[in-house]
């Protein structure tokens, strides 16, 4: 805050129509929702932040929004709402002007989320505490909104607009990527600056990334819960300001770092996807704090229970549900989305939760007003959507329910593929269906196959190292008593829990994890990489490390495995290289108009796969370019993709090559891959592994 910004300062009446503090050359006006308060006071600070220097009340209020201007007013001037209403919990309102709240739309946060008893808008200590006011002014204990000028924020960010047929995502945390990377100057180690350094894309365009998805990056504030056993919500699935960028990761850039960020990443031609949380606050539920949605207008910005509004719809499992359903909730959303995409250039959001943003009073609804909004949005709809398509409410799960628009992770295919390399029963039918895109669940209102988004583990659950190395979950170190996390991981040890010296163990658990790489990899849909995969990162068995901020969660890049990285990169490539592997439409073995099927499926001797025997457990497909795309006829290309769960190796009887020669190219009991020409009719194929084999036609003089 500069020195004009110490002093007093009149207010008059401001405008509506844009909600936020706004910086003019000459003054800051000031517009903020609430439907039910009967005042709002602006309150302006010292520029340390502890000293509150005027209330100003909002002279205006049209409709919903109160807005005033204040002359003079600059940049950098710290500033917060209080407002005044009926505390009645019984009726959904919990109005407290004892509590300092946040400007929604603030750029940016001065100072830091305390558990002080005086950020709670109720007096603690009995069953219905929350019923009680309590009169603690939380001003000292929360942080400040800033004002910022329009040039830290210019609107020109360009995006990549990538199309989704090459797509292969990275998913990636800021701090947990970059903490430990050797080759991260050490300033700039889990910040912004550090995830866009040389480093760091050096290693993804190595691999072939196309496309990085980071966990959340708006601003937080970690649970009490957690903070009471000196632990933090290190995931992030906690917003506590949607338009400001997580203080922790900010570097030497500070904010313009994440500007900056991106278009490293756009100028190496990589995207950015952020994974968002809109379906709830980090207010939690009615015994949480108050420090901005709550005492603004709670039963506006939250979906409360009908006939008991003291309470909150939990469709989240955090304690509230925003309620998207309500026009300004949902027009907060949207200016959120449109700030990442036009001031800071990101190329598409991941929603967490997102069932809970389709939900209308009657239900989850995907041409409801959520949905809707986003498609028709002129800037929106030009960027990469992903939807995590499940909450915690009444008919939560919806895997393939989503608009065209959408893609969506499919914890299907994840399970599938762990379930089908473990060697579960009926896994090898699953995986028949997971290979294709998963076509029964997506193939419908014409969406296309890279909607699926596919993958063998996400920053929720083990890592595929972990999978390979661990029976059950070991998270003693999240203070739950390991009751936290998943139950069904899917996983296997191998021989022995844990940490082992045993080779034989070591060896059948690395080719295990590049068999889960070259499912994904060579899958219909739009493959995704957990960070650190790449390279046999565990996190020690911990399936929900969600707030390990320390070595449990952090990449250890000094451990990564070399080969399996070089490895990763040729399942890249070998993906980028052949169009069958990453095709729009779903192949359903429709015949094409050179005569044969665009997909064909085969046992390891040539005949055809009886899909009903119990015992199936290997299978090949045979991909072509698909029938209802006349371009996929035009080259010819032919892969096979051959799939051995036995303990023994097997002989594969190879399609006669009409012309050309069979070269294997893919073979995942090998560290490193070598291009091999196949000159007979069959070919082995190895215990345990994946074989993927490139017809190539025959040279002409």
């Amino acid at each position: 805050m500069t020195s004009a910004n110490v002093g007093t300062y009149g207010i008059r009446s401001g405008r509506p129509n844009r909600l936020g503090a706004r910086y003019d050359g000459d003054g800051t006006n000031f517009a903020l929702f609430s439907d039910h308060a009967q005042r709002v006071e602006l309150c302006l600070f010292s520029p340390d932040g502890k000293k509150e220097l005027q209330r100003l009340p909002l002279p205006d209020r049209q409709g919903a929004v109160w807005h005033g201007y204040v002359p003079g007013l600059k940049p950098g001037a710290l500033y917060g709402y209080r407002v005044h209403g009926p505390f009645a919990p019984d009726r959904g309102h919990r109005f407290n002007p004892n509590k300092l709240l946040l400007d929604p739309y603030t750029r940016s946060l001065h100072g830091s989320f305390t558990t002080h008893p005086a950020t709670f808008g109720y007096s603690t200590g009995s069953p219905d505490a929350d019923l009680s006011l309590n009169p603690m002014d939380s001003a000292p204990h929360t942080p400040k909104s800033v004002v910022w000028a329009p040039e830290e924020y210019p609107t020109d960010a360009r995006n990549l607009r990538r199309g989704w047929g090459d797509t292969i995502i990275y998913e990636a945390h800021v701090r947990g990527s970059t903490i430990r990377h050797p080759k991260v100057p050490e300033a700039l180690r889990g910040t912004f600056d550090g995830m866009a350094s040389d480093a760091m894309l050096e290693h993804l365009t190595r691999l072939g990334i196309t496309t990085v998805e980071l966990l959340p990056v708006q601003a937080i504030r970690s649970e009490n819960a957690l903070t009471g056993r000196g632990l933090v919500n290190h995931w992030g699935y906690n917003t506590a300001a949607f338009f400001a960028p997580e203080p922790r990761y900010l570097g030497p850039s500070g904010v313009a770092g994440f500007r900056a960020m991106v278009d490293r990443f756009h100028a190496a031609g990589i995207e950015v996807v952020l994974d968002v949380v809109y379906n709830h606050s980090a207010e939690g539920d009615h015994l949480g704090p108050t420090f901005a949605f709550r005492g603004l207008d709670n039963a506006s910005y939250y979906r409360l229970v009908e006939g008991q509004p003291r309470f909150y719809v939990n469709d989240t499992g955090t304690g509230n549900t925003l309620n998207t359903d309500h026009p300004f909730v949902l027009r907060m959303i949207l200016d959120s989305l449109r700030f990442w995409v036009e001031c800071m250039g990101v190329d598409g959001f991941r929603f967490d939760l997102a069932t809970a943003l389709g939900r209308e009073r009657h239900g989850f609804d995907r041409q409801g007003g959520f949905m809707d909004a986003l498609r028709q949005d002129p800037v929106l709809a030009e960027v990469k959507l992903i939807a995590e398509p499940w909450d915690l409410g009444h008919g939560g799960y919806r895997l393939g329910q989503f608009p065209p628009e959408f893609a969506e992770w499919n914890d299907r295919f994840r399970d599938t593929v762990r379930r089908f390399w473990r060697g579960d029963g009926h896994a090898a039918q699953d995986l028949g269906s997971a290979l294709l895109g998963t076509a029964d669940l997506f193939d419908t209102r014409g969406r296309q196959a890279w909607a699926s988004v596919n993958f063998a583990a996400a920053h929720d659950g083990f890592t595929l190292a972990d999978v390979t190395a661990y029976s059950r979950r070991h998270n003693a170190a999240n203070g739950e008593g390991n009751r936290d996390g998943h139950h069904s991981n899917y996983s296997d040890n191998l021989g022995e829990e844990g940490e082992t010296r045993d080779e034989t163990i070591l060896a059948a658990r690395r080719q295990r994890v590049r068999n889960m790489l070259a499912t994904v990899l060579l899958s219909q849909g739009t493959p995704m990489i957990l960070a650190g995969d790449e390279g046999g990162n565990s996190q020690g068995g911990n399936n929900n490390a969600y707030c390990q901020d320390n070595p449990i969660s952090w990449l250890d890049w000094d451990t990564m495995d070399d080969d399996l990285i070089r490895f990763t990169a040729a399942l890249i490539a070998f993906r980028k290289a052949h169009g069958v592997l990453r095709q729009t439409r779903f192949l359903h073995g429709v015949q094409r108009d050179d005569g044969t099927p665009d997909v064909e499926w085969r046992g390891f001797d040539g005949s055809a796969l009886n899909w009903r025997d119990p015992g199936l457990s290997s299978l090949c497909l045979l991909l072509r370019g698909c029938a209802e795309t006349p371009a996929g006829c035009a080259d010819g290309e032919e892969i096979l993709l051959a799939f051995n769960r036995e303990g023994l190796e097997q002989t594969l009887e190879l399609p006669a090559p009409e012309g050309g020669t069979w070269r294997r190219e893919i073979d995942t009991s090998l560290a490193r891959q070598i291009p091999q020409e196949i000159t007979e009719a069959t070919v082995s194929v190895a215990a345990f592994s994946v074989a993927g084999f490139v017809r190539h036609p025959e040279k002409r003089s």
